[in-house]
């Protein structure tokens, strides 16, 4: 019986030390560049291809005539025909989208700093930004124009209102949940003021506050959209006003050739800026498992 439990024990102690060398065992390379850009792609491109294919169904049935829901070959023809002309609406909108959302996450960030620290203000403007998220964006577009007339002014305006509140809940939140000790830690090591905010809360807060800075460009995006369609700034053609002149015409295959833009840019931005950012802060955080992600 004393052979079998020491027997028992030998085995646990065994797997015990096991566990305790893989924790020190070197971690395998990391695939290569090639490796690692064709398993972020291909997931997408298979469900872009299905998309593509659910879309050509939907053509074959008949229950719209081809031209309110053209085939997929005729809207990248199209794509392909008006390469140049998309891409100048592009630009200028991309600038718009840059100014008004860097604009946007400078005052998100001071008013979501400055509410998160004084329970006065928390009480009195921590429904009203919650509020202001709620509201479409289209609703500030008539008085916009009164204040700004037909400019870029206006169109900025609407992307600061769409996106600053998102950007200032989401450091609320994130400040919210910062656990007590660390802030006591802050405190016991110096840290005061600006400097705490700096040092302490605000990598603290970093997870959450990146998720607002991700839902305030969505906010942003689509804000910019709605402006365009509206406010309509001659000699300055967006995107949203270049898809708004082929409805006028009804033109659905130029609209739909606009809308896969403006698909296809939302998705490089997430993958490209906010994704890339979410990983480093998941690895930062030790949220990533770099032996599972290496193989």
């Amino acid at each position: 019986m004393a052979a079998t439990i020491d027997l028992r024990e030998h085995r646990s102690l065994q797997s015990e030390l096991s566990g305790l060398d893989a924790l020190e065992s070197v971690l395998p390379p990391r695939p290569s560049l090639g490796r690692r850009i064709w398993a972020g792609v291909w997931p997408k491109a298979l469900a872009a291809g299905i998309a593509v294919l659910f879309w050509q169904i939907v053509v074959w049935t008949g229950w719209k005539p081809e031209y309110v829901i053209p085939p997929p070959a005729k809207v990248f023809s199209r794509l392909y025909d008006d390469f140049g002309t998309i891409m100048d609406s592009v630009w200028i909108t991309l600038q718009r989208a840059i100014d008004g959302y860097i604009l946007a996450l400078v005052i998100g960030t001071a008013i979501g700093a400055i509410v998160a620290n004084n329970r006065v203000l928390r009480a009195g403007f921590a429904s009203l930004i919650t509020g202001l998220m709620t509201m479409p964006s289209v609703a500030w577009v008539p008085l916009a124009i009164g204040m700004f007339g037909l400019s870029n002014a206006t169109i900025r305006f609407i992307v600061i209102i769409g996106a600053a509140p998102s950007i200032a809940n989401g450091l609320i939140s994130g400040i919210d949940n910062i656990q007590p000790v660390i802030r006591r830690a802050g405190r016991v090591l110096g840290a005061r003021g600006w400097s705490a905010f700096r040092l302490v809360t605000l990598p603290a807060a970093l997870p959450s506050f990146v998720g607002g800075m991700k839902q305030g460009w969505a906010f942003a995006w689509r804000s910019l959209l709605a402006a365009e369609l509206i406010a309509v700034i001659a000699g300055k053609i967006g995107i949203g006003q270049l898809m708004e002149n082929d409805r006028s015409f009804a033109d659905y295959t130029g609209v739909i050739a606009v809308m896969i833009v403006i698909l296809v840019i939302g998705i490089i931005v997430d993958e490209a800026i906010f994704g890339n950012l979410n990983k480093w802060i998941r690895r930062r955080y030790g949220l990533i498992d770099e032996a599972a992600g290496a193989r």
